[in-house]
């Protein structure tokens, strides 16, 4: 597991927490993941900060909750952004995040494979 994108500690714990559930709670992350990044990218186009701070904010709290700590930290910086209605480094942002969630969704892939029943 790459350390810098998921922190085994905190998926070692929820394998624990889960127990013969955790291949779901993975399969959930990755599908909820996915909607996410639809809804940031919609705010994102519709130019919508209140839409944009709200996705990027429960995004944020479902990375942090997975271990996934620098993609929380990017839909951090982006909840700021929107916050302050200054959407000039939301595109960056959203690239950035985009790319992230796509190590985190073939790392959590690979973890998932582990758990195949």
């Amino acid at each position: 597991m790459a350390a810098e994108h998921l922190e085994g500690s905190v998926l070692a714990t929820l394998r624990d927490v889960m127990e013969n559930e955790y291949p779901v709670l993975l399969d959930t992350f990755i599908v909820d993941s996915e909607e996410r990044l639809r809804g940031l990218q919609q705010g994102l186009e519709g130019a919508d900060a209140q839409a944009l701070r709200l996705a990027a904010h429960s995004f944020k709290g479902s990375c942090s909750n997975m271990g996934a700590s620098l993609l929380a930290g990017l839909c951090k910086q982006l909840e700021d952004c929107a916050r302050r209605e200054q959407l000039e480094q939301a595109p960056a942002l959203v690239e950035q995040i985009a790319r992230e969630f796509a190590i985190v969704r073939i790392l959590l892939k690979s973890e998932r494979q582990r758990y195949a029943n």
